[in-house]
């Protein structure tokens, strides 16, 4: 009878730095269910255009399979309204992927609806509650200069 056990060591990996970054700007009056659902709407807008920001797919040591999700981490931060103003206007000037959740689509349903309110409304008006942006760290570090980590 052998008591052996196959024990796997996994070597410590050194930290790994991303030359880009995934981000969200939150206004920073917002009540926590609103945070939680406009973050979520807000990243799956990069996941959609931007697929060198999707890992690999998951799966258990049963052989169960997971979706991939983001290769890097998803910073959060938060202001104020003219905060993300401003925040907006920078990733514009940049160009960089972007995508916009305003206040009008809490009151909305469904993805018909939420692209009709943002339609309707210039950009320079319009009531930005939540922005994600993803490029080269300087870039977007340079957006959300202002901000802070959310707590």
């Amino acid at each position: 009878m052998s008591t052996d056990t196959d024990i796997t060591t996994v070597a410590p990996q050194p930290p790994v730095r991303f030359d880009t970054k995934i981000a969200v700007l939150l206004r920073d009056d917002l009540e926590s269910w609103q945070r939680l659902n406009a973050t979520a709407f807000l990243v799956s807008g990069l996941a959609t255009r931007l697929p060198e920001v999707i890992g690999e797919p998951y799966e258990d040591a049963d052989g169960i399979p997971y979706l991939p999700m983001f290769r890097q981490p998803v910073l959060v931060f938060e202001g104020g309204k003219e905060m993300l103003k401003t925040a907006h206007e920078r990733a514009l000037k940049r160009a960089l992927p972007r995508a916009v959740f305003t206040s009008d689509l809490f009151a909305t349903g469904n993805d018909t609806d939420n692209r009709a309110a943002v339609r309707a409304v210039g950009t320079s008006e319009l009531d930005l509650v939540g922005i994600a942006v993803y490029g080269p760290r300087n870039a977007v570090d340079k957006v959300l200069k202002g901000s802070r980590m959310h707590p």
